[in-house]
This record gives structure tokens, C-alpha cells and sequence, in this order.
């Protein structure tokens, strides 16, 4: 295994996961990174993270130093080299994602010395889109990597499988998080742990804790649950409209960066190349935008798990300590029943959104089902 001094700076970033660090490291300096990975693992393990370190050291001039403006686009998922893909609809990829993603594959890099495809969600390949995958892994052109993010290889096409080095990662103990997500930011304990329920992984804590806006998603939609029940027909569509606004505000900074990024390429880029990374950019709002109603039902369903724990007196430590008064007086206002009812409308929205339901539409169903199911009787004007 490689020392962790002599590894790039972008992998002594994956600090919780330090077999993976020295192991890829190690590919690095000695000269031989396979051309397919397979990150396996639970959500919050960090894989993302490592896909991200490992593609800022393929296309980065200098090994992966972390700073350079091809790191920094890796990193804000803006380099026109480094695609991250999941799964377009409820069931999983579709075959047109895989077509597009295999005629990408034939054209040369834009930036870098390499491409980097990243999937997530890859035990979500079925089928036709499978099988399409497999050619390209089986046969790709020089200087492609490609890295997959799976829970278990049993859930994988086993012919992707066999073509993939395997790397599997640790589940991270939750005080573990918690601590490494104080030591990136300096933040208490109460506030790390409420921004791992919201994103699931240290690294994303700490970018959202950095991020004002996606912070006062989270404030909104706790809000938003705890005046529900004092909520008429109009105040819910007025706070589902107003939850879909806060999502998209942090997206402005994203749009910046992008239109500066182009405004760097214009320069040798040519026409078909800048639409290219055009269309990048559009899915790379909507992906965001999809995030940020990913985020807010998850700082849903943890303030509702609260709700929860306090109906069944558990002991376990409450996450969203802010609004503890509100998650004591709605658990005695309800039932474990319709708690579990009011986290199943979270669920649905999140089905309802990777199905490409309009982010408003999922959000008011969401919380009308929410009221209900808490038995909070609708209020009349």
C-alpha cells in the first residue's frame, strides 16, 4: 500500500476511508489504474467523494493537487472531461442515458488527457442498459475510466462485475461522521449531525454547512412541517411554492460559475464542443436542482423521524434539537401510525421526483399527505 504522504493531495481528502485512499494511491504511483472500478458500499461511505478524488488526479496536470482549475471544476462537477451519471428514471438507468453516454465515450477529451464517467446507482443498470454498458467496459478507447457506485456487487450484472476492480468501502460509524465533519468546519456537534441527516456523507455536511442557501432549505422545510397543522389549503400550496424557490437560489451560484467557465472555453473551443458542454450544463442544473428536493425531503424525513422517536419514547438522541418543542408538542398531538404515514408521503415524493413530477406538484401532494396522516384537520379561511 502507497504511504498516505506520498499520495495526491486529492486523495488524502478521504480521510474516513483509508484503505481506499492508500489502495488507489498506490495504483496511482506505481503506474496501474485499471480502466473500470467498482465502489461498493453503503450511502454516507464517502464513494462519491473517492470518485470525485480519483478523477481530479486522472485529469489533473499536476497528479491530482486539489487546487488547480481542473480540480476545482472536478469538483464543482463543471469539467467538461469528468461526467457524473444516476439513474434517469424510478427503475433505474435508462437505454438512452447508456447510448448517449457510449457516443460520448467515442469522442476525444475536451480538457483533459482522460475522461472519467462516474454512476452512481450502478446496481440500478437493468436490462438493455446493462448489457449496452458492458460493451463499452469491455472494449473502451485509451484513456477512459470508468467508475461505478454500487451497495453490494450481488446487485450488479455479473459480467460488469468481472470486468471492474472491486474496491469496497467500510461503513463509517455515525460519532465518526459527526467528528470529522466538526474538524472540517468547526461547527457543534448538533449542527453536524443535523447536516449528515440532510446529506449523508461528511464531505457533502460540509459543503452544505457552507452553503447559506441550501442551509435555509432545511430551516424552511422544518418550519413548513411545524406550522402544518395550523396550515389552510392555500398556505400549503403558498409554502410548497416557496420551498421550490429556496431550492432553486443556490443554483444562481452554480449558473455563475458556469457561464464563467465558458466564457474561458470560448477561447479554443470549438462550436459543437461548446454545445456539448452547453447540454452538460443544463443537466448539471437539473441534477442540482433534483439534489436540492433530494436535501429538503431529507431534512423532511429526519425532523418526522424525530416525531417518531419521541411517539415510541425512545432513549436515541434527538437530530433536529432546534425545533424541539415543535417535535414534542406534534408527538403528542399524533400517532406512531401516522408519523410512519406522514414519512411513507416523503417516500412517494422521492419516487415521485426521480419520475420526473414537476418538484411543486411532488412537494404539495407530499405535504398535504403529511397533514393528513398526522391528523391535523384541514383550516378554512
Amino acid at each position: 500500500m502507497a504511504n498516505v504522504s506520498i499520495a495526491p493531495n486529492a486523495l488524502k481528502r478521504i480521510q474516513n476511508q483509508p484503505r481506499v485512499r492508500d489502495f488507489l494511491a498506490a495504483a496511482l504511483v506505481e503506474g496501474r489504474l485499471s480502466h473500470a472500478y467498482l465502489f461498493l458500499g453503503v450511502p454516507g461511505a464517502g464513494m462519491l467523494e473517492a470518485a470525485d478524488a480519483l478523477a481530479q488526479c486522472i485529469v489533473c496536470p499536476q497528479g491530482g493537487d486539489g487546487s488547480c482549475d481542473e480540480c476545482i471544476r472536478v469538483a464543482h462537477h463543471t469539467h467538461p472531461d469528468v461526467r457524473h451519471l444516476s439513474p434517469g428514471g424510478v427503475s433505474g438507468y435508462l437505454v438512452d442515458q447508456v447510448r448517449e453516454l457510449m457516443e460520448d465515450v467515442a469522442m476525444a477529451p475536451v480538457r483533459a488527457g482522460a475522461k472519467v464517467y462516474i454512476l452512481d446507482g450502478a446496481d440500478r443498470l437493468r436490462g438493455r442498459s446493462a448489457n449496452a454498458l458492458l460493451k463499452t467496459i469491455e472494449e473502451p478507447p485509451p484513456n477512459v475510466v470508468f467508475i461505478l457506485i454500487a451497495r453490494s456487487a450481488d446487485a450488479v450484472l455479473p459480467t460488469i462485475v468481472s470486468r471492474c476492480q472491486q474496491v469496497p468501502f467500510r461503513v463509517v460509524a455515525p460519532q465518526v461522521a459527526i467528528d470529522s465533519v466538526v474538524r472540517k468546519t468547526g461547527v457543534s456537534e448538533e449542527e453536524a449531525r443535523i447536516a449528515l441527516a440532510v446529506t449523508g456523507a461528511p464531505s457533502r455536511a460540509a459543503e452544505f454547512l457552507a452553503s447559506p442557501g441550501r442551509r435555509e432549505v432545511r430551516r424552511t422545510m422544518v418550519r413548513v412541517l411545524c406550522e402544518l397543522e395550523n396550515d389552510d389549503a392555500w398556505d400549503v400550496l403558498v409554502a410548497a411554492k416557496d420551498l421550490c424557490a429556496r431550492i432553486r437560489s443556490p443554483l444562481d451560484e452554480v449558473r455563475q460559475q458556469q457561464e464563467r467557465a465558458s466564457a474561458d472555453d470560448e477561447e479554443f473551443l470549438s462550436d459543437r464542443a461548446l454545445r456539448q458542454i452547453e447540454e452538460m450544463h443544463k443537466r448539471e442544473l437539473t441534477a442540482r436542482e433534483r439534489s436540492g428536493i433530494m436535501e429538503a425531503l431529507a431534512a423532511a424525513e429526519s425532523f418526522l423521524r424525530d416525531v417518531l422517536m419521541r411517539c415510541e419514547g425512545a432513549a436515541e438522541p434527538m437530530v433536529n434539537t432546534d425545533v424541539e418543542d415543535a417535535v414534542e408538542r406534534i408527538a403528542q398531538a399524533t400517532t406512531t401510525a401516522g408519523v410512519l404515514g406522514a414519512l411513507e408521503a416523503c417516500r412517494v415524493a422521492a419516487g415521485n421526483v426521480a419520475h420526473n413530477v414537476t418538484p411543486q406538484l411532488a412537494l404539495e401532494v407530499m405535504l398535504f399527505s403529511i397533514k393528513e396522516a398526522l391528523v391535523c384537520p384541514p383550516l378554512y379561511r
